[in-house]
């Protein structure tokens, strides 16, 4: 740097956060490279013909990070080798930057060879250039893993732009930009001179900015907003400049405004199409009102939603672990808490990927999403699965064993207190890494039973035939109280009665008569002994003795 930087796109020397890094970096000598990944395909403000416009990653450096510098050379793939600034300069030292043609390795060189002679020139006296170097997705020609020699040594080239001593003298600011650092070559990645710089999606202030450039030219989609821009503000974090573009483009097309009531299913809409098969949004339609039972586990989660709401961060978990047997409703549980807190469900998806380093880098996307969202839950389903181990010996994959660390790190990153609260259901807890339920990561363990007694297999019964509108009352269901199979739970409930509207309207038959008859010599669908055994691992990780009904409170010892 050595300049003053400026932010062009509104005039103002304020940069963000992630910008103001590089250039402290670059001043204080601490570094002259930057790895920048997460956000880096978005839009940024920058000036177009001296009027606010929206640019690259790479307008946005030029403009704002090293507006003075004399030569600025990017390279991608695509493209090869380009001259963005001071073409003239370059020129007089090579006229033919095409000799590098578009493959990796030349090019590369080129730039080392320049590099080192605006270096030299300027050793003897003569005249400084300063010269910025951009690598735009820098993971398609050094990628993590490779096995051939031409891009271990452009690798090895670029990493020694921050070890010549004769370069580090030098005005030389270079940039490499992935969308995921783990997919980066390690060569570059493990480089202790080089700073890794995490650009985020667009914070609250940010959005804001945006959604007030874009108003006068789109008064059909953006005309409703008025005095409730905050709002609008608030409610978009989380998604990209080009998606919330995108958005306003198409609903101005449409003649369509955005409403108050719209934000939050396109949002989710937004981010899935940004995170394709990655995640999933379940909006809180629900709350604990619609959970059957468990009055003493309702009653301790509302408490922690009051202190979520009163900022009370320190006194709330970091997250939750949900276990019992399969169909207890550990994933209906979680969006009847959301819907109680009034915050969304991202359901983390497939994240997992056979490409070596893909997984990591998905995972990557996915955090990136979550910390800009601002609070939610994050549901993980099947957690014995999902997570990996921390040893990956005895055949388990490696990759299975840096999901693991990635994860666990992100758990229990106290920054996420009061934004991200983390959910792992699983029948097998006992399969879940020891380390990851510890405090700090998972603070309270819920578990989750089937009835215990004919009354609750009475009301259950009488519960879920109200949501599939069965004519079932409760009162007729307690006489038959002796005929109720034991152990039942809501998933075993719904497949029932699903099964019994069929044969109603088949067979013509009355709901109650119907029920009754298929009582009779009743088969459940998981076997007796497995449903205890999954119980059994549910007391044992629950973290409250009230949790527990007193039928099971002897297999807590």
């Amino acid at each position: 740097m050595n300049d003053s930087p400026q932010l062009a796109a509104n005039g103002s020397t304020a940069l963000p956060a992630w910008a103001q890094q590089i250039v402290d970096g670059f001043n204080s000598q601490a570094h002259t490279q930057f790895i920048l990944s997460g956000n880096v395909h978005d839009s940024f403000p920058v000036q177009f013909q001296d009027k606010p416009a929206l640019g690259s990653l790479a307008d946005f450096l030029q403009q704002a990070v090293i507006p003075r510098y004399q030569v600025v050379l990017t390279y991608d793939i695509g493209n090869g080798l380009r001259v963005e600034r001071g073409g003239d300069i370059f020129g007089r030292w090579n006229e033919k930057t095409e000799v590098a043609g578009k493959a990796a390795r030349p090019s590369v060189e080129l730039i080392t060879y320049y590099l080192r002679f605006c270096a030299n020139v300027a050793r003897l006296g003569q005249t400084r250039v300063r010269v910025g170097v951009i690598l735009k997705d820098a993971q398609l020609f050094v990628p993590d893993e490779s096995l051939y020699s031409d891009t271990n040594a452009t690798a090895f080239l670029i990493r020694e732009w921050t070890r010549e001593r004769l370069l580090v003298e030098h005005d030389i600011a270079t940039f490499i930009l992935t969308e995921n650092f783990n997919e980066l070559h390690p060569l570059l990645r493990h480089n202790p001179f080089a700073a890794h710089v995490e650009v985020p999606l667009p914070a609250e202030a940010e959005i804001r900015d945006t959604l007030r450039d874009l108003q006068a030219s789109h008064p059909a989609a953006l005309g409703g907003i008025g005095g409730e821009l905050d709002y609008f503000s608030r409610q978009f974090t989380g998604i990209s400049r080009n998606g919330l573009l995108n958005l306003v483009k198409f609903k101005e097309h449409k003649r369509e405004a955005i409403a108050a009531d719209d934000v939050a299913p396109l949002k989710a809409e937004l981010i899935e199409q940004e995170c394709p098969g990655l995640i999933e949004f379940i909006p809180p339609k629900l709350n604990l009102d619609a959970v059957h039972g468990q009055e003493a586990l309702k009653k301790h989660l509302r408490q922690n939603i009051a202190l979520w709401r009163q900022n009370q961060f320190d006194l709330i978990p970091m997250g939750y672990l949900i276990s019992g047997p399969v169909g207890t409703g550990k994933t209906f549980m979680v969006k009847c808490l959301a819907g109680e807190a009034g915050v969304p469900v991202v359901v983390l998806k497939n994240f997992r990927d056979k490409w070596y380093g893909s997984t990591e880098g998905n995972l990557e996307k996915i955090f990136r999403t979550l910390k800009a969202l601002g609070q939610c839950y994050v549901f993980i389903d099947e957690a014995d699965q999902a997570l990996g181990k921390r040893d990956s010996s005895g055949g388990e994959p490696e990759v299975s064993g840096r999901i693991y660390s990635m994860i666990a790190q992100e758990m229990s990153n106290k920054e996420n207190r009061g934004r991200i609260v983390w959910i792992l259901a699983t029948s097998r807890p006992d399969l879940v890494e020891v380390d990851l339920k510890r405090p700090g990561r998972v603070d309270l363990k819920i578990p989750l039973f089937p009835t215990t007694t004919p009354d609750e297999g009475a009301a259950l019964l009488a519960a879920i035939a109200r949501v599939h509108q069965l004519d079932l009352p409760a009162e007729r269901l307690a006489e038959m109280k002796a005929s109720i199979p034991d152990l039942l739970t809501p998933g075993e409930v719904d497949a029932l009665l699903s099964d019994l509207k069929r044969e109603i309207l088949t067979e013509n038959l009355a709901p109650l008569d119907a029920l009754k008859r298929r009582l009779v010599n009743y088969l459940k669908p998981v076997p007796v002994e497995t449903i205890l055994e999954q119980v059994r691992l549910a007391v044992r990780e629950c973290s409250k003795a009230e949790f527990i009904p007193a039928r099971f409170r002897e297999m807590a010892g």
